[in-house]
């Protein structure tokens, strides 16, 4: 018989930052979905990944916390390029940036 996985519970186990975990708790975020869980503790070890999940599962929020939390301890000026198939969603993915990297200052552009 397989052991079942504990689940994680919160972002603070994924590795995430008190500062981007407060974002997340005002984006209403009170649990990582399941594509952040799985996600999340790959991408905070600098790891490539693949995630494939339906739409509004939190995929965005799977890698942009990652990206944010490194761009909290490297501060450069440039720091992430996010490719999208179509405008509306690099508007969609860049707002959900913006909304976790508020207290940050972080900017975007969509070029």
């Amino acid at each position: 018989m397989e052991e079942e996985r504990e689940e994680v519970k919160s972002f603070k186990e994924l590795g995430i930052c008190d500062q981007l975990i407060e974002a997340c708790d005002s984006l209403g975020w009170k649990n990582p979905s399941k594509i952040q869980a799985e996600a999340i503790p790959h991408a905070l070890e600098g790891k490539d990944l693949i995630g494939l999940a339906q739409t509004g599962s939190g995929k965005t929020g799977a890698f942009a916390l990652p990206i944010i939390q490194d761009l909290l301890d490297a501060k450069h000026a440039f720091f992430a390029c996010v490719l999208s198939p179509t405008r509306e969603l690099a508007i969609q993915i860049a707002e959900q940036f913006e909304a976790l990297g508020s207290s940050v200052g972080l900017r975007s552009a969509v070029t």
